[in-house]
C-alpha cells in the first residue's frame, strides 16, 4: 500500500503534479496516479487490461516526463484510463505494469485531455529525510 500523497496545482493554464513518496518507485506511481485524476477519479476505473510501459533518460527528472508521456501515449491511443501502478527502477531506467480499462464516457465522466507532460516547474528530489518529492506540469 502506498503512503505517499499527490496534488494537483495550478500553472497558467496548465495544471501541475506534485507528489511526496518513501522510494522513488511510490513517486512515479504517485504521479502516474495524479495524471488519472486529472481525468477521472481513479478509483471509477476498474483493473481489467494490464499494459507494459517502459523508458529511459539520463536522470530522474526527465525520466518522470517520459513516463507521463508514456502514459499519455497509452491513455491516447489504448482509449484507456488506468488505476494501478506498478513501477519498477534500476538507475534510469522505468518498467512498469498499469492496469485499467476502456474509457467508458458515462461511468467515468472525463473533465479534461490531458495532452503531455512538460518541462516546466520540473523536479525530482531526495529529502535529507529519504523523502522523494516530484513534480511536473501537464499540457491540457
Amino acid at each position: 500500500m502506498r503512503e505517499g500523497t499527490w496534488e494537483h496545482f495550478e500553472h497558467d493554464a496548465d495544471i501541475g503534479l506534485r507528489a511526496c513518496a518513501g522510494s522513488r518507485e511510490e513517486l512515479f506511481e504517485l504521479m502516474g496516479e495524479a495524471l488519472t485524476a486529472l481525468v477521472t477519479d481513479p478509483a471509477s476505473v476498474r483493473p481489467v487490461d494490464t499494459v507494459a510501459v517502459s523508458c529511459k533518460a539520463p536522470d530522474d527528472a526527465m525520466l518522470l516526463v517520459d513516463w507521463l508521456n508514456a502514459l499519455v501515449y497509452e491513455m491516447a491511443t489504448r482509449r484507456m484510463l488506468f488505476s494501478d501502478w506498478r513501477v519498477g527502477l534500476d538507475n534510469h531506467e522505468l518498467v512498469a505494469t498499469i492496469v485499467g480499462e476502456t474509457v467508458d464516457r458515462d461511468r467515468h465522466q472525463p473533465v479534461v485531455e490531458v495532452k503531455g507532460a512538460t518541462y516546466t516547474a520540473l523536479s525530482v528530489t531526495q529529502e535529507s529525510d529519504g523523502t522523494w518529492r516530484g513534480q511536473c506540469v501537464v499540457d491540457v
